[in-house]
């Protein structure tokens, strides 16, 4: 049918553009704190900044999802570049608070085209045997362009060359001209239309049993995710371990977990392995908010374990156990992963700066008292994963012998 796209190419700038993401994600993690001093904001204010980049992307994910068919993968990405440029520039050249908001907003806009774009049309791309494949080799650039865009931001940064935050945001420049230049021109694969018109069957099956449990869940694990990953920079960089150091590694534990994700899900199962994830993120988190020096990067060896398979597990599982979701199914999931860890930055910011208040009412300063909150902080996110732990067990027990659609397995 399409034998005449560049696979290559488009995939290839599939691939830019999910780099674009997770510089966005990884960089503007590390400018977190500058950001803060530049413009005299409280975590609260940097937590409400963070929420944009959260809420921008499930909104385009889902109205992505439901256009898809009808405007194609081309014209999704044309907004995708817009909205990452208008983000990105704006961020850079922005005066206050408020065009920070915005221009966060953008970004994460952006960033939900790229994943509403971006997924159906490599499965439009290739052949049944080769998606899971080139699915698994296109998802590999998220958390291995947040390794990069860590270790450059770390690099960059005030305790190495000291380029400043604008800086390090034209860096995110970098792929999106490159995916705007792989796109251009090319001729996009046409939507396979199969499915399309049981839109309300999709619905529909979205209001079963499994579909909500895994929906309910969905918004805890994307926030034990990534609640401690956006908050690791402004937390842990009084810890004696340097942040950036932190996510990189944790990113790439995650790249290389997903490389093997396939045999490992098959041998433990899906239940089986959102429970282990579960317990292994529970035990990290409670790490980061007990430790400091050099076992802060053991902290983060058991989170990298922990949530390395939660989000691809999560979207599999809606394949294999809903497949009359249908696309959309795993689109709105996602989504409502996106959205809990958007309504929870500025809540998040609150603890901290109301752990701040208490523990300089002790007596602490400096350093010492940024600490104490972000570890005080870091210890309410505990509750995230302690919760999924009792719902995976149920899950676990509640899923044992029912039969999933091998063919929609990854």
């Amino acid at each position: 049918m399409n034998e005449n796209i560049n696979r290559s190419a488009l995939f290839n700038g599939s691939c830019f553009a999910l780099i674009t993401t997770a510089f966005t994600f990884s960089i503007r993690a590390g400018i977190l704190a500058e950001l803060g001093t530049e413009f005299g904001l409280s975590a609260t204010q940097l937590g409400f900044i963070n929420q944009m980049f959260f809420l921008g992307f499930p909104i385009s994910m889902i109205l992505g999802g439901l256009f898809y068919y009808a405007v194609g993968p081309k014209r999704i990405m044309q907004i995708a570049f817009i909205t990452h440029t208008i983000g990105i520039l704006s961020t850079i050249f922005a005066g206050g608070y408020a065009t920070l908001l915005i221009s966060t907003l953008f970004i994460g806009f952006g960033n939900g085209c790229t994943e509403a774009a971006c997924n159906p049309m490599i499965a439009d791309m290739y052949s049944r045997d080769k998606v899971n494949k080139m699915l698994n080799r296109f998802h590999m650039w998220f958390p291995g362009g947040i390794v990069l865009g860590s270790l450059i931001s770390e690099v960059m940064g005030k305790n190495n060359l000291n380029l400043g935050w604008e800086a390090q945001m034209w860096v995110t420049m970098i792929p999106t001209v490159i995916y705007a230049i792989l796109f251009y021109g090319k001729a996009f694969p046409k939507p396979h239309v199969a499915g399309v018109t049981s839109v309300a069957k999709n619905f529909k099956a979205m209001l079963s049993p499994t579909y909500i449990f895994i929906f309910v869940c969905m918004a805890l694990t994307a926030i034990s995710e990534f609640g401690p990953q956006q908050w690791v920079g402004l937390i842990m960089s009084n810890s004696g371990a340097k942040p950036m150091l932190i996510l990189a590694l944790v990113t790439g534990l995650m790249a290389v977990g997903r490389f093997f994700g396939g045999p490992i899900t098959h041998a433990l199962g899906q239940t089986g392995v959102l429970l282990g994830g579960a317990v292994f993120t529970l035990i990290g988190i409670y790490l980061f908010s007990t430790v400091t020096g050099p076992m802060a990067y053991v902290a983060a060896i058991f989170f990298a374990i922990g949530v390395c398979f939660f989000w691809p597990t999560m979207v599999g599982a809606i394949a294999t156990r809903v497949p009359l979701s249908g696309a959309l199914g795993m689109s709105i999931v996602g989504g409502i992963g996106m959205f809990s860890t958007a309504i929870f930055q500025p809540i998040i910011g609150n603890w901290i700066d109301s752990d701040m208040a208490a523990k300089a009412a002790e007596g602490l300063t400096g350093p010492a008292l940024e600490l104490a909150a972000g570890q005080a902080t870091l210890s309410k996110m505990v509750s995230f994963p302690a919760i999924l732990v009792v719902l995976f067990i149920i899950f676990f027990f509640w899923q044992k012998n029912v039969k999933v659609d091998k063919a929609a397995a990854h």
